[in-house]
């Protein structure tokens, strides 16, 4: 991830972002990290300013290229990017928040720097289950208004309302990309790395196994409930019986 924005410079190989070899001699560093936004796993460790406005602003601050009004406007988008009331939060010390408005302070702080490209380490790890669908709504529509995001994350399944394509990695090079589907009938032919398949991949490759004809392209659980209902009500299995699902 580092080296997307040049914290880190590579020893060997090579990194094009946007066509640009970061490893050639002269680079901007400085314009590769305003095109580069760079959020941390627990980003909300990195908030330190006394104030929410002043934690999200303080980069263009720093850069004093920038009116205050031009500052002001930014951090106000940035706010409503990621569902912050601004007039609400500005003077609010960071410290005070939940962990997920912590979260999206960190979020907006680089989001007012306005990258085309934004890399996200882990960001649901650590937020209970209403943080996590918020957060990650805001990142679907963060996508949806034409920004790339690439997401680093073991947590999968939490991604998959916003993802469209997922890329495997197994000792520092690529197993597998395509698809969510396609990944996970890879992974579970192959028998590789199945923590990152979610439940209903499984259920779906041991039902069939049962006998039940059950499509293969549905691994998200509001696809998968009505299908198993219908399934369930007609009493379907080859074996004839009907085991009791979990949650």
């Amino acid at each position: 991830m580092q080296h997307f924005n040049g914290l880190l410079r590579p020893s060997s190989g090579r990194i094009y972002v946007e066509g640009q070899d970061l490893g050639r001699a002269g680079i901007s560093l400085s314009g590769l990290r305003r095109r580069v936004g760079l959020v941390f796993q627990y980003p909300e460790h990195q908030l330190f300013e006394e104030t929410v406005f002043a934690d999200i602003s303080f980069v263009l601050r720093q850069r004093k290229t920038f009116s205050s009004e031009e500052i002001e406007h930014r951090v106000k988008k940035a706010c409503a990017s990621v569902g912050l009331d601004c007039g609400q939060f500005r003077q609010r010390s960071p410290f005070d928040l939940s962990g997920g408005e912590k979260r999206r302070v960190a979020l907006a702080g680089v989001l007012a720097q306005e990258p085309r490209l934004l890399i996200l380490d882990e960001p649901t790890v650590g937020l209970d289950s209403p943080g996590k669908r918020e957060i990650l709504q805001k990142i679907g529509q963060l996508n949806r208004s034409g920004k790339t995001v690439v997401i680093v994350s073991h947590a999968v399944e939490d991604l998959l309302s916003i993802v469209d394509r997922l890329i495997v990695l197994e000792r520092g090079r690529i197993l597998t990309t395509g698809p969510p589907q396609e990944v996970f009938s890879f992974l579970l032919r192959a028998g590789r790395s199945e923590f990152l398949i979610p439940p209903i991949p499984k259920l779906w490759r041991d039902l069939r196994a049962r006998g039940w004809d059950i499509p293969e392209a549905i691994y998200r659980v509001e696809e998968a409930l009505p299908l198993l209902d219908r399934f369930l009500r007609k009493g379907a299995s080859a074996e004839g019986g009907v085991g009791v699902l979990g949650n």
